[in-house]
């Protein structure tokens, strides 16, 4: 993955600004936003009927599931049979940067695109069809499951990415991809289709990004334009929640620490080797951020053990849980940007048959980048912040709803403070 080195930012400026956007939000929310004002998927502007329709439509559906497993193929044809070399073979840019950087903006604009481009679902709606059977049909998930298989998928693919010791060898991906396909289309075919919205990894990844997006779907079916907030808040509070968003924030801020030189030093030296290193690393990023995240909302959630609200909740520690979202996704930002308009030109320059692309000059210089970066950190966690304030003053009672509120925003802090110094490292 690439990354870019002695990028103009001041520690001192960076820090402040963090600090004080995140300090003034706070105070702002408990002094003026005393009542709960978003409703989740009771909300939204309705679309007209003629663009729900034509979103709806079959032929609309098979179109995208015929360019979801057209795409699939590709992919696979160029690992079976293309070159060894990342730099000739367009199949690791196509996962590793347009599927899995590209899904995150592709969900922000037009919501959880990869169920319907997904080309396991083709995969195990045409065998249903072939075997005379509804999709839906199966066995029932246990409530316990809840996104713990995501969970686990999503810490399958980052260890690939990030601490395998060659994530773009035809073989590694070869082996992830298939397996990871047969256990999904097993599992589909003993509990049916409802299994891939919480056991397929991506697509609760994209969904949960999903979240964040303008469209959606209000309760009653209908497409509608929506405040982002209300789509957030609408993120069902269940089992494994927390450790998805935990996997998803802890990879990418390992991913930020794997490029210093101390810690490149540690996986040349140690006699762990690079991969037992760098798995015990990535392991230990994850466990930091879900330590971290359920002290703070344990604490939490003592100052709401004994309200209505939060005793009808069947997970209260995942209450606060989609807050980490829009962290997450400025993560994302921050540590991707460069990568993803570099290297997924560059890709499609490949996958168009031209060997030895050379990516295109960078859109933005390296103030620019630095800006984007610091941006893109501190506007997720005020976003987080803002999330957290409204569960907050609908779960805790009145007099406690902005003390109850400092241990997670002392958590913000930290992430962000976190955040940055990944970068400025």
């Amino acid at each position: 993955m690439g990354s870019q080195h002695d990028l103009p930012l001041s520690p001192f400026y960076a820090y402040a600004g963090a600090f004080a956007a995140l300090l003034i939000s706070f105070l702002a929310l408990g002094l003026l936003w005393s009542t709960s004002r978003f409703r989740g998927d009771r909300s939204g502007l309705p679309l007209p009927f003629a663009v729900q329709r034509f979103a709806d439509a079959r032929p609309t559906r098979l179109v995208l599931r015929g360019l979801g497993l057209a795409a699939a193929l590709f992919v696979l044809a160029h690992l079976l049979f293309g070159p060894d070399d990342a730099e000739r073979n367009p199949a690791p840019g196509a996962v590793h940067v347009l599927f899995w950087v590209g899904l995150v903006p592709v969900s922000l604009l037009f919501g959880p695109v990869w169920r319907l481009l997904s080309p396991l679902r083709t995969l195990h709606a045409a065998g249903c069809r072939l075997l005379r059977r509804e999709p839906a049909a199966g066995r029932p998930l246990p409530p316990w499951l809840g996104l713990w298989p995501a969970a686990a998928g999503l810490f399958a693919y980052t260890w690939l990415e990030l601490a395998s010791p060659d994530p773009a060898s035809r073989t590694a991906l070869l082996a992830f991809l298939l397996t990871y396909g047969v256990l999904q289309l097993a599992a589909a075919a003993w509990f049916g289709a409802r299994w891939f919205g919480q056991g397929d990894a991506f697509e609760v990844y994209s969904g949960l990004f999903a979240r964040l997006s303008p469209l959606g779907r209000r309760r009653d079916g209908r497409l509608v334009l929506r405040n982002p907030f209300h789509g957030l808040d609408a993120t069902p509070a269940v089992p494994g929640l927390v450790a998805t968003v935990c996997v998803m924030l802890g990879s990418t801020a390992y991913d930020g620490y794997s490029d210093s030189p101390s810690w490149i030093t540690t996986l040349q030296t140690s006699s762990l080797g690079r991969t037992g290193v760098g798995t015990l690393g990535l392991l230990g990023a994850v466990a930091l951020v879900a330590v971290l995240y359920s002290l703070c909302a344990g604490a939490t959630r003592a100052f709401a053990r004994r309200t209505p609200q939060t005793a009808e909740l069947p997970h209260p520690r995942a209450a606060f849980a989609h807050s980490l979202v829009p962290i997450a996704l400025g993560y994302l930002i921050a540590h991707y940007f460069t990568l993803f308009v570099t290297e997924g030109p560059r890709t499609v320059i490949l996958a168009s048959g031209t060997d030895n692309a050379a990516p295109p000059d960078p859109l933005l210089g390296p103030g620019g980048v630095a800006a984007l970066q610091v941006i893109a950190i501190i506007v997720g966690h005020v976003l987080g912040v803002v999330a957290a304030h409204d569960r907050a003053v609908r779960l805790l009672p009145p007099a406690k709803a902005v003390a109850g509120q400092l241990p997670l925003f002392a958590l913000m802090i930290a992430y962000t403070l976190g955040g940055l110094g990944l970068l400025i490292a």
